[in-house]
């Protein structure tokens, strides 16, 4: 695999970089128009579906959904080309907001979201759906591990974390819709034999 930063990753990051560092002085005028806010919130926008997965948190959320994206997005643009691949992150940000919405209509929650994680999240799946015996290595701890235990493994930490609610905060079942919006959208390719650009 080429060392070089394709342009759609690369452009993603970019945008990513640029809107956190915007956020450092517009910080309550950014999170207003573009986080995701429930639905029956006042601040709620229709772009906001795909704006908030351009903002984060802190460094350390920024840093590592943009060093996820640089790891799997990678692999997967050139394997896709730009166009599919863009197609797709963008598939499933949309179907990780939507998953959220309904999750926070039915929590009655009135925070806003924000972050890249649905979008990094499909891209994991993705990745161990076309490269499964690839080897990962965690960070914390450094166990490597094929692609498809690593995916299989987080995506039911996930669902665990969710459903008991434990990690306050964190979006859990937006990062589940987006590995679900992505597995649909490869699904969808495979049924109409759509060959990669």
């Amino acid at each position: 695999m080429p060392n070089a930063l394709p342009p759609a990753t690369r452009a993603i990051i970019a945008v990513n970089v640029l809107a956190f560092l915007l956020q450092q002085y517009f910080q309550n005028s950014m999170v207003g128009l573009f986080a995701l806010w429930p639905l029956g919130s006042a601040l709620f926008q229709p772009w906001q579906l795909v704006t908030y997965a351009f903002l984060h948190g802190s460094i350390a959320h920024i840093f590592f959904n943009m060093f996820a994206l640089f790891m799997f997005g990678r692999a997967l643009e050139y394997f896709w080309g730009s166009r599919r691949f863009t197609v797709f992150y963008l598939a499933c940000v949309i179907a990780a907001a939507a998953t959220q919405l309904l999750t926070a209509s039915l929590a009655g929650s009135t925070e806003a979201t924000l972050g890249a994680s649905g979008g990094v999240f499909g891209l994991l799946l993705a990745f161990a759906m076309y490269f499964p015996r690839q080897r990962i290595t965690l960070l914390f701890p450094p166990i490597p591990m094929p692609a498809w235990l690593f995916v299989t493994l987080y995506g039911v930490l996930e669902l665990v974390l969710g459903v008991t609610n434990t990690q306050a905060g964190v979006a859990h079942f937006a990062h589940l819709g987006g590995m679900l919006g992505g597995a649909l959208v490869i699904l969808y390719w495979r049924a109409r034999r759509i060959p990669r650009s």
